[in-house]
């Protein structure tokens, strides 16, 4: 075999490894497991590819990045490694050969989402697999007091012990102390075994200025006409943002686009595409942009609108200047972004009347049960990640504990007719399938089969017809797709006080609106720091930097942070009498002052997505007030006690 040395010359085509690679795959080479945190576009992720050519089993890269996904198997293909990933974007064909390839023991490294963690039938694919190292991309987000927590990242722990995985890489950009204390607790990492590289990148001019709302797209075309042009991003916070702001630089004869979730994947693509092999490009962009770029050139970062915390600042500024050349970054600081950044935090915070109903529907089981988070979602008016958070903190709590995920409805389409698929069986085995295909109904093109209701007609086991279907997929003989997921729990042991439980639990979803609201607030604090940024950010990620860093617009002495531009909220004022009669109309739509101010602010909810009322003029009236004012405004109108 190959040294670690000669395999990057020969495979990956580098003569030297960057700084923090080769502790990381030493360490993993050694049996261990890892945290890496290194800077954005530091290298992070030859450090498990290389690996994965020096360990005997599987490498399984579980990352929320299909762009990246794409790039990486492109570039780990060219150069001969047996690498590919799954996601919802493969055709049939490309599923089922890379399926045989996993169940051959072919590939080298699989790259998959998080959520294909959730299919049962694909963990029992991987259950046969010896993993030799399990790689966490974008790590942060297993910690709840993070800035992009994801409730299934919890499970990640648990399911890599699962599958008996030998060594665990996580990785992150962003990781202030307190998130990678949480990192290295839940994967069993040692404090010996974290690798942090530092945040300081000399090359990077980082920028803060002052400016109001009605200043900003001037001060935006400013800097892009008095500066040499090169590839741009700049940040928004709305989708409608990047639409107005895209439009207005392009009538000015600039090559900006905009791009954002609400926008067509074949327009998204494009977008990328051309802002990929362009060298002066500007795309104006939502955070949906930039996760899995791989472009060394961009020469500008522009937050248009506020960073809703630092943790995504430092990643949307370490996307420049990978070349290692010279780039800008700047914020064009205007606080009026403060009130619906802020609005953003307030909406996620379901009611307590919301996490009572959730815990009393958990609590209402005996044993085992399962459940399904739109459902939920939807009978008490809480978003599906708020769902999932919920559940997962009662699973923390040791109140339930998951047992599987599955999904209740198959849907297929054969490829070969039923009297030559059944021939190859024997007659019991034919028998068998030929009742469950009686059990099938056809719409349009597919088959539908509710499973649990085949496996009481037919007096078998759900697990019988999910080791048949699979068989089948594999062999084949049709094409197989999944709907209705569910997750399954157990009840563990019952509170001893249910009442405190719900208390708790609304609280805890209450210190985490505290905690989002705090991270906009310092976010507003380096907008408005007066002394060295670079040192600013650095201290907040538990980095020493002992002096001032030289080329900020602080320290060149270029920028004064002005108090004058500080915006004064609008104060709330609305149609009394209107979101009365609506009350009345969706009593529980609009039931609660929080969901009023919701709606007042413009903050879907899955009620309000379904009874229409985004289209209702009175929806999104309130999207410059403070939240919080709005809920007041509402309490006091209805007559009702305050809220949490």
């Amino acid at each position: 075999m190959m040294t670690i040395h000669e395999t990057l010359k020969k495979v990956f085509g580098f003569d030297v490894f960057r700084e923090g690679q080769e502790p990381v795959i030493e360490r993993i080479l050694d049996g261990k497991s890892v945290l890496a945190v290194f800077p954005t576009g530091s290298g992070k992720s030859l450090c498990y590819q290389l690996s994965a050519l020096h360990l005997p089993g599987l490498t399984v890269v579980v990352s929320p990045l299909i762009a990246l996904m794409k790039d990486q198997i492109d570039f780990l293909r060219k150069r001969g490694v047996a690498a590919a990933r799954i996601d919802s974007s493969l055709e049939p064909d490309e599923y089922r050969r890379i399926d045989a390839d996993l169940r051959a023991g072919r590939l080298k490294l699989l790259y998959v989402a998080p959520e294909r963690l959730s299919n049962e039938r694909f963990v029992s694919k991987l259950d046969r697999q010896k993993i030799s190292l399990m790689v966490i991309d974008e790590a942060h987000c297993i910690s709840e007091w993070g800035h992009n927590f994801r409730p299934e990242y919890l499970k990640l722990a648990r399911l890599a012990r699962g599958l008996r995985v030998e060594r665990v890489l996580a990785l992150t950009a962003t990781a202030p102390p307190s998130v990678a204390d949480d990192i290295c607790r839940e994967f069993a990492i040692r404090e010996e075994d974290r690798v942090h590289t530092g945040f300081y990148r000399p090359n990077l001019e980082l920028r803060a200025t002052p400016c109001s709302a009605t200043e900003r797209l001037k001060l935006l075309q400013e800097r892009l006409k008095d500066r040499p042009s090169g590839p741009a991003i700049v940040y928004v916070t709305l989708q409608a943002t990047a639409e107005d702001v895209a439009s207005a630089l392009a009538n000015e004869g600039y090559p900006a686009r905009a791009y954002h979730a609400g926008m067509k994947s074949e327009d998204r693509d494009a977008v990328q595409e051309w802002f990929m092999e362009s060298d002066s490009a500007i795309v104006v962009a939502t955070i949906a942009f930039g996760m899995g770029i791989d472009k060394a050139d961009i020469r500008y970062v522009y937050h248009y609108n506020l960073p809703k915390s630092l943790e995504n600042y430092s990643q949307e500024t370490g996307r420049a200047g990978r070349d290692g050349e010279p780039a800008v970054c700047e914020i064009l600081a205007c606080k009026d972004d403060v009130v619906v950044l802020e609005n953003f935090s307030y909406g996620d915070t379901p009611g307590e009347g919301a996490v009572a109903g959730v815990v009393d529907a958990v609590l209402a089981h005996e044993g085992e049960f399962d459940v399904s988070t739109h459902e939920l979602s939807r009978e008490h008016d809480m978003r599906p990640l708020v769902v999932n958070t919920l559940l997962t903190y009662l699973e923390l709590a040791g109140i339930i504990e998951a047992t599987v995920p599955f999904y209740s409805r198959y849907q297929f389409v054969p490829k070969r007719p039923s009297s030559e698929i059944l021939r190859r069986f024997d007659d019991d085995r034919a028998a068998f399938l030929r009742r469950v295909f009686a059990c099938a109904e056809k719409a349009k093109t597919w088959f539908h089969i509710d499973l649990e209701e085949t496996a009481r007609r037919l007096e078998t086991s759900r697990e019988r017809l999910v080791r048949a279907f699979t068989f089948l997929e594999e062999q084949g003989d049709l094409t197989l797709k999944v709907a209705g997921l569910r997750q399954g729990y157990r009840i563990r042991e019952r509170p001893a006080d249910v009442g405190e439980l719900k208390r708790d639990l609304s609280e805890r979803f209450a210190a985490r609106e505290r905690n989002d609201i705090e991270r906009v607030r310092q976010v507003v604090a380096l907008a408005s720091h007066r002394d060295c940024l670079v040192r600013h950010v650095l201290e907040y990620f538990g980095e020493c930097f002992d002096r001032d860093c030289g080329h900020c617009d602080r320290c060149l002495g270029d920028t004064t942070p002005d108090e004058s531009k500080a915006a004064t909220p609008r104060a709330p004022k609305f149609d009394a009498d209107g979101i009365d009669k609506l009350r009345s109309e969706h009593p529980n739509t609009l039931g609660t002052p929080r969901q009023a101010a919701r709606f007042l602010c413009g903050l879907t909810s899955p009620r309000i997505t379904v009874s229409k009322l985004t289209r209702h003029p009175l929806f999104g009236s309130q999207s410059q007030a403070p939240f919080r004012e709005v809920m007041g405004a509402v309490e006091r109108v209805w007559g009702t006690a305050p809220s949490v």
